[in-house]
């Protein structure tokens, strides 16, 4: 089928076709993975840098226990909506331009929080950052995966989780040295969280001279423009065959109307696979990874390390998931999804059941603190490594087309409320119960998500989107 001249039919599944693009062709799909994940990038420094400010900004702010998790928490409050009216933008108006929009909420909330005067106005500057990052989760996964060939599906798609840990990474590093540089001067926070606006203008130029998926092109019978943007990314006969998967599946969504919240809620096989879209969702927050990510330098504190080693040490979590989600890439190329979920979460429960058990039998001192560092490590080994790449690769693979974002962002709001409701109790928890029994809690979660995997997610590996679509509506109706 020839579909440049804006028609398209259905035809029975192309064969496969292996890619041999040009070296240039290449190059260009490199290139497009690199500028749309500083998303990425801007999600893991806006999300890691609290970590290392919130106990600066608490003498500056005059912060209490439950203002301390408003400030932390109302960024996930933001990302919750953001996922949701990201998704929906990115449907309505393309992947493209929802990224260049989320550069711009980047930039201001990053500046309104390093120039925040007082605590509400830092709650609500964090809630504008959280707007932006709820969008990039949910925008640049579907972006990647909607431009990706299938067989590079996995490790293109979690080029974006590489960002997101490496600007962890980034924001514990930093964290470091300007504190070690400004020491206890007053505003040394505010040097940390200014940062992230550098990132937002490298995104904001970069996508001027991206693409837009050709799949939402495609969704919006723009097929000469789909197949112009395939040819870029693909060789000739690759983008020929795509193309008229990608048109045909198109015009079906289009003659079943499939796309809003509506026919979400009509239709038995989308609605199964919301569920399953929420536990995977679910699953990725409960191991209580955030809780690390957000709170890391104070647990580190609390098993016995003083405050700027606890900063020092910090940095191992953040290297551990940058070399960790390379292996997850690697392995993503190799090994089914569903297995590796599974694998990942068996090993960051039993690395908190050793957290709790460590904090509550080891004397404080310097052997409970490297024991509990060496926990967190390996929590984040395998959270980083297995869980964090798979449930955001799947997310981005599971949805039908033409509701690919809108399905997305409403999993992402389950995943992001979750988040929030985790950052906004977990002090009070710990001030409560003590961090041991906190962590036990994580652990009986933990034992709960592995049974819904084991019961409910299906493999997506090995296929392209419009052949998993095919299968998943199969199975489910």
């Amino acid at each position: 089928m020839d579909v440049r001249d804006g028609t398209a039919t259905a035809l029975t599944t192309p064969p496969r076709i292996t890619d041999d693009a040009p070296a240039a062709v290449r190059r260009r799909l490199r290139v497009i993975t690199v500028i749309a994940t500083f998303g990425g990038l801007l999600f893991g420094y806006d999300t890691g840098v609290i970590n290392g400010a919130l106990p600066y900004m608490t003498d500056d702010l005059g912060l209490t226990p439950v203002t301390e998790g408003m400030v932390t928490s109302s960024l996930l409050l933001g990302a919750a909506l953001g996922a949701v009216a990201g998704g929906r933008l990115s449907d309505a108006r393309g992947r493209r331009r929802s990224i260049l929009t989320l550069a711009v909420l980047f930039f201001v909330g990053a500046l309104g929080c390093t120039l925040a005067p007082t605590t509400a106005v830092m709650v609500v500057a964090r809630f504008v950052l959280g707007l932006a990052v709820g969008g990039a989760s949910v925008t640049v996964p579907v972006y990647l995966a909607e431009i990706s060939p299938a067989e590079r599906r996995g490790a293109l798609v979690t080029h974006n989780e590489l960002m997101v840990v490496s600007g962890q990474l980034l924001a514990f590093t930093s964290n470091a040295i300007i504190a070690d540089v400004g020491g206890e001067s007053g505003g040394v926070w505010r040097w940390m969280l200014a940062i992230a606006t550098i990132p937002a203008v490298v995104l904001w130029f970069g996508m001027l001279v991206m693409p837009d998926s050709p799949r939402w092109l495609a969704s919006q019978s723009r097929f000469n423009e789909a197949f112009e943007v395939l040819r870029q990314v693909r060789s000739e006969a690759r983008a020929q065959a795509e193309l008229s998967e990608v048109s045909a599946l198109a015009v079906k969504d289009e003659q079943e109307k499939l796309g809003g919240w509506r026919d979400m809620k009509a239709t038995p096989w989308v609605r199964r696979l919301m569920f399953i879209g929420f536990g995977i969702a679910i699953v990725q927050q409960i191991t209580g990874v955030n809780t690390i990510m957000y709170y890391g330098t104070q647990i580190l504190t609390d098993a016995g390390f003083t405050a700027d080693s606890a900063l020092t040490a910090n940095i191992a979590n953040g290297v551990i998931s940058v070399l960790a989600t390379f292996v997850g890439i690697w392995l993503l190329g190799r090994v089914n999804r569903r297995p590796m979920l599974m694998t990942g979460q068996v090993g960051t429960t039993c690395a908190l059941l050793l957290i709790g058990v460590f904090s509550l039998a080891l004397p404080e001192g310097t052997g409970r603190a490297f024991a509990v560092l060496a926990m967190t490590v390996t929590f984040l080994a395998f959270q980083q490594g297995a869980i964090s790449p798979v449930t955001w690769l799947m997310l981005s693979e599971i949805f039908p087309m033409r509701m690919h974002g809108l399905g997305m962002g409403i999993a992402a709001v389950v995943l992001w409320l979750t988040n929030f409701a985790i950052g906004l109790v977990f002090p009070s928890l710990v001030s409560g119960i003590g961090i041991s029994h906190t962590f036990f809690l994580f652990v009986v979660a933990g034992v709960l998500s592995l049974v819904f995997v084991k019961l409910y997610v299906p493999e997506t590996r090995g296929r392209t989107l419009e052949t998993l679509q095919a299968e998943l509506r199969t199975r489910f109706s």
